[in-house]
């Protein structure tokens, strides 16, 4: 797995109408479709779910292989989950037993079920880091939180700190990438040799990249201190965020998705 094929965090600009939705919008839909994934348990509530998702891609404009390629690095963990629900769930057809081992019809359907919700799970909040802004998610997330402030939470500071963090994800990639081809250039070996060897072999590469991430904190405080930044008291929004009427379509259609696919999966689709 290479390290460009990490996409978590990266804004793909456009002029799509998946793009041009208001951020809380798009945050609240976001919200919607994993309360209805969750909701799904059979085909013809997933195949629901994908015809959302589908749709939404096709019409954000994103390209299909960035959401391929940043399916990479859970490679794994799809694969190990599915193994887990396929060799550990109980059920009344068994299609094969060898050792310890037991795959049933239900165990497969599970596997397959668990897998697929894992995978749109993902698309979808990769579809909204891929068309919103790190600014404008700050400010939707901010304004959907904003009645916390009057328990004295500290929402604007937790807002920018999740969006700086997003921000830096794909800075952090590119840095990594640059010191492991610096070290291979010196000899560095990252691939071969056992896993204990591997994890040995990063060190050189963990320590610049702990210097550089603290070098680029540090000059991102300098900088938001030579603008004056105190905080969100008394801040301006050079965008201020307002709801149109394809935001209230987009919510409305999300809930309707989200109602429709409980009531079918309390009937077993």
């Amino acid at each position: 797995m290479a390290l460009k094929d990490i996409t978590l965090g990266q804004y793909f600009p456009g002029h799509s109408p998946v793009h041009k939705l208001d951020p809380r919008t798009k945050l609240l839909a976001v919200v919607l479709y994993i309360v209805a994934l969750f909701l799904a348990n059979w085909f013809v509530t997933y195949a629901i779910m994908f015809l959302v998702l589908a749709g939404s891609i096709a019409i954000s404009g994103v390209p299909v292989k960035s959401i391929l390629r940043g399916m990479k690095p859970v490679v794994f963990i799809v694969v190990f989950t599915a193994l887990l629900n396929l060799f550990y769930t109980g059920g009344d057809t068994v299609l094969v037993r060898f050792w310890i081992f037991t795959i049933t019809l239900e165990g497969v359907f599970r596997a397959f079920f668990m897998v697929v919700r894992i995978l749109m799970l993902i698309s979808g909040t990769f579809l909204l880091t891929y068309t919103t802004s790190p600014i404008l998610l700050t400010d939707g997330l901010e304004s959907l939180l904003s009645p916390l402030k009057k328990l004295h939470a500290p929402i604007h500071e937790l807002s920018m700190i999740m969006s700086i963090a997003l921000r830096f994800i794909p800075t952090l990639i590119e840095e990594t990438d640059k010191i492991m081809s610096a070290q291979r250039a010196r000899g560095a070996d990252f691939e071969s040799g056992n896993l204990i060897q591997r994890a040995k072999a990063l060190l050189p590469l963990l320590v610049p990249l702990f210097i550089s991430a603290f070098r680029r904190a540090e000059e991102l405080a300098t900088a938001m201190e030579c603008r004056c930044y105190h905080g969100g008291e008394g801040r301006t929004r050079l965008r201020q965020l307002k709801y149109r009427g394809a935001d209230w379509f987009t919510l409305a259609l999300f809930l309707a998705v989200t109602v429709a696919v409980g009531v079918l999966g309390r009937f077993g689709l």
